[in-house]
């Protein structure tokens, strides 16, 4: 018997191909765009600069003050840009830093924007929103923010070092993983959230053997959609808190984060959320990781690429569980587990650590 389930899938246009980056120009005039902002950052300049060559007088304004977490000032800023420059779209190249950036003007103009991903963040397929203020990270939901075009083009993630990928890539895991005990999630979606890390667990190593692999690249970024595609359709639970809080409270880097935490997430829902488990048993199976236990094999998923696994690594400190913890489970996350103190402190010790999860819960 199928469970009961709401399916509500916004709408996105995607485009995926390599060399796509030329059709950003035509997938503007289908929005109606003919002045826009390219919202973009550093590591991303050189396709920045391909985009403004191609779209000339049509990019009136650019924006390339992106930064983690998006600072709500900064974000502010940007706002004033748009505005003043008289925008009727914007272009948010790159992660999901300049994807953020581009959904904080979002939210106050209501311009559409054409999303050009280079990372695994997965941000572009998603209504969620977040900014940073007064170290507190807050995030919501709004059907302005979602990108109304995706352009895919794997091409962009070659240049993307090995060490941010493998970290991007756990990060796009985490959307999975989370997605298949979400309180949205379907039967379509629990489809696509098992697909996406099979796609993920069989890319990401071949990736990281040789980040020109095209064929590796283009199955990474596909596993990356299917990612950020379920994240927006379905929900989060008490791993996106931690990482949310991490980096709005801690200033910790925002893919390391999930990288580092999604393993003990899974240990820490694993009793709570039995089918979840075993779909994503049967994925990394298949993606090449072999597997009885779903925290083990996300464990040694992370491993296998060099992936951060252990918050101590990447810099959060053991005498900060305690307020991390406290501030977890008063926002009081949607999750199969029940979620209070002494069980956020327990994920968090066991992540900072960095130990290979046990069987079972943490």
């Amino acid at each position: 018997m199928v469970d009961a389930f709401v399916h509500d899938v916004p709408a996105a246009r995607v485009v995926f191909a390599n060399g796509a980056i030329a059709t950003v120009g035509e997938e503007l005039a289908r929005l109606g765009c003919s002045r826009v902002m390219l919202v973009s950052g550093g590591p991303e300049a050189q396709y920045a600069e391909v985009i403004a060559s191609a779209l000339g007088d049509r990019v009136v304004a650019r924006f390339t003050d992106v930064v983690m977490h998006v600072p709500a000032e900064i974000a502010a800023r940007a706002v004033d840009v748009a505005i003043s420059a008289g925008a009727d779209g914007l272009i948010a190249l790159g992660g999901g830093s300049s994807t953020g950036m581009a959904k904080a003007v979002a939210k106050e103009t209501g311009l559409p924007i054409l999303a050009v991903p280079t990372t695994y963040a997965g941000s572009e397929m998603t209504s969620i929103w977040g900014l940073t203020e007064g170290n507190r990270k807050t995030t919501g939901r709004d059907v302005r923010v979602l990108p109304r075009t995706v352009v895919y083009d794997p091409e962009l993630s070659v240049s993307l070092p090995v060490q941010i990928s493998a970290a991007s890539g756990m990060n796009a895991i985490a959307h999975l993983v989370e997605g298949l005990y979400a309180p949205g999630v379907s039967p379509i979606s629990f489809l696509q959230a098992e697909e996406g890390v099979r796609a993920l667990a069989s890319s990401l190593p071949r990736v990281v053997a040789d980040p020109t692999d095209l064929v590796a690249r283009g199955d990474a970024l596909y596993g990356a959609w299917l990612a950020g595609w379920t994240l927006g359709t379905t929900g989060m639970g008490v791993h996106h808190k931690i990482c949310h809080t991490l980096g709005g409270t801690y200033d910790l880097p925002h893919a390391p984060s999930h990288s580092a935490v999604i393993a003990y997430a899974t240990a820490f829902n694993a009793e709570h959320a039995p089918a979840a488990m075993a779909g994503i048993v049967r994925a990394l199976n298949a993606g090449g990781i072999p597997c009885t236990d779903a925290a083990q094999g996300v464990w040694d998923l992370a491993r296998a690429i060099d992936a951060p696994t252990s918050l101590a690594e990447i810099g959060f400190r053991a005498e900060d569980v305690d307020e991390a913890a406290g501030i977890v489970a008063s926002a009081r996350p949607t999750n199969p587990r029940p979620v209070d103190v002494e069980g956020v402190r327990g994920l968090l010790a066991a992540a900072l650590s960095g130990e290979r999860p046990g069987a079972g819960t943490v």
